[in-house]
């Protein structure tokens, strides 16, 4: 279980940095909102295209060689961004994020059949949670330090960048990029050799059949695990989960910049200079350091990257509280609450302007917390001998990530901007209402 925490404290990070990422990227390449939103499409992308074969080399290669191929593949596209830096080419940064993407299903195949097993069924969804604080860490951790990176450079660096050409000024900011990735491969790689490749993994391969025998007459008489109406369901409830929570954290500084805040609340004012003195810390172990975030010009990216921290704090939050709230109580009940709140916040936030609006958005990752270590137990219930056939649908299904953002970005730029786009997450959140009401039912 620290093993495979471990590994979800990175699945977070890496994840979410892509939030900081797409905006840097969108102005080092020159990108409108559509084409920026292919950094989630190229990265969740990989979910889908990798969850079955992902299957068949865990077949091959048994889970712990498994999991340190997916770390390798993992710190292969990491090290294939300091070439699309270099060329400061977008097609190349798609690349790397694929491959990262691939690595990262892999060792997801891999993971959650552990921590879904490893205990009572009661228990799985607090399971679930307790990693899942440690992906919503990683992932509070990493806009942080890549807003610091990308956005909040020394004020020296910035004048000299602002007084080149163009041309010139977006390739050295492409530079930028190449110092958390060279990081994150040489840590992969760390990960893989030294942990995981010598620690002896336990063999769960009969855990999942003891699971099915106490659901196999559910199972009968089936020959899929698409032959069950409420995974089916579940496929399309943690489709939109996974799109809705990406989706909003991606389009947040852009959503941030079009409200035209000039001037910060003294409560946001506060946050940022606290969080960026606790930052400027943590980047002297990158041997980093960036001036403090001016937040006399109001809205600013990098005033945005501590909203996305903050809103993925959120997450992390409710984690920490869900955990002995869906040991107390029904765990569905609280998912109707959740998904019925996130539909509320959106929609209050879309006709609302300014500072309000972001927070708004922000409180949604506290409702997002709970909703994957509810929805996945659910769906995969009374599955029975195709539990894991199940679990591979599932995990298809993250490529939510991949298909929701580019369709907010396809509105942002062509249907009525960034507030017609957040109408998407609104209809996203009525699902999952719906799944909680009646698609869970196991039929």
């Amino acid at each position: 279980m620290l093993l495979m925490t471990t590994l979800f404290f990175l699945f977070g990070a890496v994840t979410n940095f892509n939030d900081v990422l797409m905006p840097y990227l969108k102005d080092v390449c020159q990108l409108t909102d559509l084409q920026s939103s292919a950094v989630q499409s190229a990265f969740f992308g990989a979910y889908f295209l990798m969850s079955l074969p992902a299957g068949w080399v865990l077949k091959k290669l048994g889970y712990q060689r498994g999991i340190v191929a997916g770390l390798l593949v993992m710190a292969g596209g990491a090290l294939l961004f300091v070439p699309a830096a270099d060329a400061r080419a977008f097609p190349l940064f798609l690349g790397a994020l694929g491959v990262l993407g691939a690595g990262i299903t892999l060792l997801q195949v891999a993971a959650n059949p552990y921590v879904s097993i490893l205990g009572s069924a009661r228990g799985a969804a607090a399971r679930v949670s307790v990693v899942g604080v440690a992906n919503n860490f990683g992932g509070s951790l990493s806009p942080l330090l890549g807003g610091m990176l990308l956005f909040g450079s020394s004020v020296a660096l910035k004048a000299r960048l602002a007084a080149l050409p163009l041309a010139q000024r977006l390739t050295e900011e492409a530079q930028l990029v190449k110092g958390p990735y060279l990081g994150l491969a040489a840590f992969l790689v760390l990960l893989a050799g030294v942990f995981f490749f010598f620690v002896k993994l336990p063999n769960l391969e009969a855990m999942p059949e003891e699971i099915a025998l106490e659901a196999r007459p559910m199972a009968a008489g089936r020959t899929s695990a698409l032959a069950f109406p409420h995974l089916l369901l579940g496929v399309g409830a943690i489709f939109v989960y996974v799109g809705v929570e990406v989706g909003l954290g991606s389009f947040l500084i852009r959503y941030g910049e079009s409200q035209g805040i000039a001037q910060l609340s003294g409560f946001t004012q506060s946050l940022v200079r606290g969080l960026n003195v606790a930052t400027n810390y943590a980047l002297v172990l990158f041997g980093q350091h960036a001036d403090p975030i001016d937040t006399s010009a109001g809205f600013t990216k990098a005033v945005g990257a501590v909203l996305v921290a903050s809103y993925w704090f959120g997450s992390l939050v409710g984690r920490l509280v869900g955990i002995p709230l869906l040991l107390r109580f029904h765990n569905r009940a609280l998912l109707v609450a959740v998904c019925a709140a996130g539909a509320a916040l959106v929609g209050a936030s879309v006709l609302t302007h300014g500072e309000a609006a972001l927070w708004l958005v922000v409180l949604c990752g506290l409702m997002n917390a709970i909703m994957w270590p509810v929805i996945f137990p659910l769906a995969i219930t009374g599955l029975g001998p195709f539990t894991k056939q199940g679990s591979s649908y599932l995990i298809m299904a993250i490529v939510g990530g991949a298909l929701i953002p580019p369709l907010m970005g396809w509105l942002a730029t062509h249907g009525g901007g960034l507030r017609a786009a957040f109408a998407v997450p609104v209809g996203c959140y009525l699902y999952l209402l719906f799944y909680a009401l009646s698609g869970y039912r196991v039929r």
